[in-house]
Order: C-alpha cells, then structure tokens, then sequence
C-alpha cells in the first residue's frame, strides 16, 4: 500500500470491509501518491519487492497493490516474486476490449491524465491509443486521493458527482466507448454510479480481486 492518510471509503481496495476473505495490509513507507503517480515511482521498486516478500513469508499467496500507477511495476514484480502479482486495474483492459462489439473501445479513468504514460500502458500489455480521460487537477477527487486535502473534506456526495462528471465527459469525447475501465483504486465505491450515468459497464480493481482471489483460493484448496 503506499503511504497515505487519506479517507478510505467502504467498497475501496484499503477497506478491510469490502473483502469477504482475510487480507494482509503492508504500507510501503515513503511511497507517496506524488513519488508513485508523478516521479513514476522511481526508487521505489526495492522497497515494493521487500514488502511483499515480507507478505509472503507471512503466508500470503497472492500480491495486489493500491495504486493502478504501479502498472509500470508488473513485470519487475512478476519476475522477482514467487507468487501471482495483480499491480493494476488496467490489467483489465486487453480483455475488456476483447469483449466488446465491433466498433467498440474501452476508455479509461484515471486520476491524473497527464502522469499516465505509453510506458504505464505498455507494461500490462494495453494499446496507447486507448480513450482516457483524468480528473481535474483542482477537483476534490484529485486532492483528497493524493493527500493535498485533508481527511475531513472528503466528501462522498462531491467525489461521486465528479466521478460521474468525468465519466460523462470520457463518453461524450469519445462516443465509441463501450465500457470503462478505473485505474484508480480509490475509484470503486463510485461505480455504480457511474454506471448509471453512463449505461456502459464498468470495470476496477475490486472486482479485478474478487476474480483474483477466487484463483488463488482455488489453487490452494
């Protein structure tokens, strides 16, 4: 997990309670959403690799990450760690596409446009021609899940409105987009709002874990 203070909200990936199954939570200490989202992480690779070998020498058997950012670590993680490795949500998106009509795109949201580059992309395998649309860099989304704003002002009513706003704004930039994809893994208890705003399916790191986890449980049995 990287190093955060801000409100994590029920539904999201560092909510205890939205898993059904235990889960072991390791901060990185030093990996702020700045170092991770806008210095692409640097020196930060090491410190990620010895946290989740510390989470598989406690027993865990598979290793997620709370920042879709850290795609531009999949495969480093992949090779260096004996267990299965999910960094991002936009995983998803080959698949995704895959699914979709002829003439259809994914597009992606993401918090921060600007930061989200071909090399993220690359790294797990999506097209960098995908539709993709960020939050405002003034937004109150933006501020509180990368700790410019305190806790307290994070407003759900407000967060959910911008998400829905943003999601519009992919749609209509892009109408062939047939489904979305959230990088951000502060995203997910904005879904369903999304959703029903947009009528396109939606796609995040939670349920990306949800089938994840199901895998793993699997092989363990």
């Amino acid at each position: 997990m990287l190093d955060t203070r801000f409100t994590r909200f029920p539904g999201e990936i560092g909510n205890a309670a939205t898993w059904a199954v235990p889960l072991q939570f390791k901060i990185v200490r030093g990996a702020t959403p700045a170092r991770v989202i806008e210095d692409q992480g640097r020196g930060l690779l090491d410190p990620f690799v010895d946290a989740a070998q510390e989470l598989i020498d406690m027993g865990v058997r598979g290793i997620t990450t709370s920042c879709g950012f850290l795609a531009l670590f999949q495969q480093e993680l992949s090779a260096r760690l004996s267990v299965p490795v999910a960094t991002s949500a936009l995983l998803q998106v080959p698949t995704v596409q895959r699914m979709l009509p002829a003439g259809k795109r994914v597009g992606i949201l993401t918090i921060n446009q600007a930061a989200l580059t071909g090399a993220h992309l690359a790294a797990v395998g999506v097209d960098v021609t995908t539709p993709m649309v960020g939050m405002p860099e003034e937004s109150l989304f933006r501020r509180v899940f990368t700790d410019r704003a305190l806790p307290e002002e994070a407003d759900f009513s407000v967060l959910e409105l911008e998400m829905v706003v943003a999601a519009q704004s992919l749609v209509a930039q892009y109408p062939d987009v047939g489904a979305i994809v959230f990088e951000c893994t502060n995203m997910p208890p904005f879904a369903a709002a999304v959703r029903r705003a947009t009528g396109l399916p939606v796609f995040d790191v939670v349920g990306m874990l949800r089938w994840f986890i199901d895998a793993i449980r699997l092989q363990s049995a």
